[in-house]
């Protein structure tokens, strides 16, 4: 599908939200056989769609560090080859293994302050305000619901913080406390939703907020992978 065709297409419209976009590219051979993998037997949509979720948010896991530079590496196909992404390319992944399944998904936006940041990350971007979270509006029994697939289950058990689940009924947001009542994530402002990643929104966004590309404000870590920030996050 070329740029201009995939410009017509609308967020807003369940069936266009089938259709493989440049980075949600749930056209690739990859995608199509990782979402006929978690969905095997099943034909209920929502049924689908928590099989997905819960795959995404595990067996990829959150790793804010290590951002490719390259443009296609927000693919999906990319995340799903790497197994890590931070919050974007978990839920571009999320909504090409659902559009292959043949649940209609799109992305939304958001930007949170994380009272919990681990102190390493808080010193490398300058601040506890992430631009541009990303998600994924699933939609389901007539109705979009948002699910965050970002943080897996084993760093949510080191770090003490609340896993979030998805029902397919009720949205899956971050958590406003962790489990022992400390404050967590605060959502300060939605920034929409989109049929395709806006890189360039994006990327222009992280300059006004931060002065420095998303890719520069993230860092690197030392063991090349998601291992660094979970141990990192651990001990913060």
């Amino acid at each position: 599908m070329n740029i201009a065709n995939i410009s017509a297409l609308s967020a807003d419209n369940p069936d266009d939200c089938l259709k493989p976009g440049h980075f949600v590219d749930s056209d690739h051979p990859e995608i199509i056989a990782y979402a006929a993998r978690k969905t095997r037997g099943m034909v209920d949509p929502l049924e689908k769609a928590l099989a997905i979720y819960y795959a995404v948010r595990d067996e990829i896991f959150y790793d804010p560090y290590n951002i490719d530079r390259r443009d296609d590496a927000y693919k999906a196909s990319v995340c799903l080859e790497k197994r890590y992404g931070y919050c974007v390319p978990k839920a571009v992944l999320l909504a090409a293994a659902c559009r292959a399944a043949g649940v209609p998904a799109r992305l939304g936006f958001a930007d949170v302050r994380n009272h919990l940041t681990s102190a390493k990350l808080r010193q490398s971007m300058g601040t506890d305000v992430f631009v541009f979270h990303g998600y994924t509006d699933i939609y389901l029994r007539g109705k979009w619901v948002k699910a965050t697939p970002a943080f897996n289950l084993t760093l949510c058990e080191k770090v003490g913080i609340l896993p979030l689940d998805f029902d397919g009924v009720n949205d899956s947001i971050y958590h406003p406390f962790d489990k022992e009542g400390r404050k967590h994530m605060e959502y300060l402002q939605q920034r929409g939703t989109f049929f395709d990643l806006p890189l360039e929104q994006m990327r222009q966004a992280t300059m006004e907020a931060y002065g420095r590309s998303i890719e520069e404000v993230s860092g690197q870590s030392p063991l090349g992978d998601y291992r660094d920030f979970e141990n990192e996050a651990e001990t913060s």
